[in-house]
């Protein structure tokens, strides 16, 4: 028996489920048009769950405080950068956006402010970010004050040691002491974050763990702990130990997965049907194919075939990870549409020699190139579609693990990826309005 295709028709379709394309869902929904959304598993599980938008430039030793003013650098000296090409205004307006959006969803974040904020790596190293979840926002502010503070790690936890933690800061921040504890009706064998967080969101597992928190506190107010505490009222369940404890609590990312990247992931899956949204995840988009009234998608799922017809479209479909792109003995492709990708000559210029070679890998700047209005283009250099868009890290010229600057990338184009296919959606509508 044929299986029927399923037919939907929208506005907008976004293709990739990291943080670029479900912000552009965001920023989609915000502006009412219809939109679409495809991906399959995206890279969110993988993020700490802090928001960076740049905390470090090319050839510099030290990391940056003023990404604002860093922004102006960028662009004059890397002016194809794809931060480069967003204006700074719009990039606020994207992580205001973003960030009220998240909090109005149930996972309160930090706003954006002139400097970035010190937040603590998983290994108890300091890096540079924009936004905070407000369950990690205590942490920097008790390392700038070094207000004594005791980091809990759990028996049977793996990936998340505090002695780490404490041996990497105990030089910058001397009040810092660690204990190991046992999580509440876990003492045997290895245990998970992900089961962790779920625990505490019941009642009686808060108040157990609260009990063995405040012993081991001693004369602290401040406990850090790995980042466990809920996986979906995570602000909630932070409130409720800090009344049962008396402390001021705070979550440290853990090693990737990590509960804070799939706090965001099942977010998003959640609220964004609940928008309008159609949201078909955990699929790849098979085919994609452009003509006078619109864009076809093909894909499959265990239901049978999917076909969605729409206006525009918004690729961002990632790197490597997320299989945006694709690396074979004789180069790298884009692998939907085949878009010409801007890469070194030959794979021997894909890596130095040491792993930590301080110029950077050629291979982390791979990507497609666009126009000024974020279309993807053809080697001609003319765009390979008026109705495509492209965003987030598939775009080339940026090395966003070096620059500290992923989710900035993905926020900032996105957010521009979206005015674009808005702007294009108009004058479909209202021809006359065409620029």
């Amino acid at each position: 028996m044929k299986e029927e295709t399923r037919n939907f028709t929208t506005q907008l379709a976004i293709i990739g489920s990291g943080i670029a394309g479900f912000a552009a869902s965001i920023f989609a929904v915000n502006r009412k048009i219809a939109t679409a959304q495809i991906g399959n598993t995206g890279a969110v599980a993988y993020t700490t769950g802090y928001l960076d938008l740049l905390g470090k430039m090319d050839g510099a030793q030290a990391a940056v405080n003023d990404p604002w003013q860093a922004l102006e650098q960028l662009r004059k000296s890397q002016s194809n950068h794809p931060l480069s090409r967003v204006a700074v205004a719009d990039i606020h307006r994207g992580f205001n956006e973003f960030t009220a959006f998240l909090g109005e969803c149930g996972i309160a974040y930090s706003q954006p402010e002139k400097r970035n904020i010190t937040a603590l790596t998983p290994v108890g190293t300091l890096k540079q970010t924009l936004c905070v979840p407000a369950t990690m926002a205590a942490g920097p502010r008790a390392f700038a004050a070094k207000k004594p503070c005791v980091i809990i790690d759990f028996i049977g936890l793996k990936g998340f040691s505090g002695r780490q933690v404490v041996a990497n800061l105990q030089d910058r921040w001397p009040n810092l002491g660690t204990q190991r504890i046992a999580f509440p009706d876990m003492v045997h064998g290895e245990i998970y974050p992900e089961v962790m967080a779920r625990a505490l969101e019941v009642p009686a597992t808060r108040e157990k763990l609260a009990y063995t928190l405040k012993n081991a506190a001693g004369q602290a107010k401040v406990i850090g702990l790995p980042a466990i505490l809920g996986m979906h009222c995570p602000d909630h369940v932070r409130a409720e130990l800090e009344r049962l404890t008396g402390l001021e609590i705070f979550e440290i990312p853990t090693m990737p997965p990590s509960v804070p990247g799939i706090r965001l992931r099942e977010l998003f899956e959640q609220v964004l049907p609940k928008k309008g949204v159609t949201l078909i995840p955990q699929q790849k988009v098979t085919a994609l194919d452009f003509d006078d009234r619109g864009a076809t998608l093909s894909l499959f799922d265990s239901y049978g075939p999917i076909r969605i017809q729409a206006q525009t479209v918004i690729l961002a479909t990632g790197r490597f990870l997320s299989g945006g792109l694709e690396a074979h003995p004789d180069g790298i492709r884009e692998h939907l549409l085949d878009l010409p990708v801007t890469q070194p000559a030959d794979r021997t210029h894909w890596y130095h020699d040491r792993y930590t070679d301080p110029r950077g890998h050629a291979i982390h700047r791979a990507g497609i190139e666009i126009d000024d209005t974020f279309r993807p283009l053809r080697l001609d250099g003319r765009p390979y579609s008026d109705r495509l868009f492209a965003a987030g890290i598939i775009i080339a010229h940026q090395d966003w693990i070096r620059g500290r600057s992923g989710a900035g990338i993905a926020i900032a184009t996105a957010f521009r990826a979206v005015a674009e296919a808005e702007r294009y959606l108009l004058a479909e509508t209202n021809p006359e309005k065409r620029v």
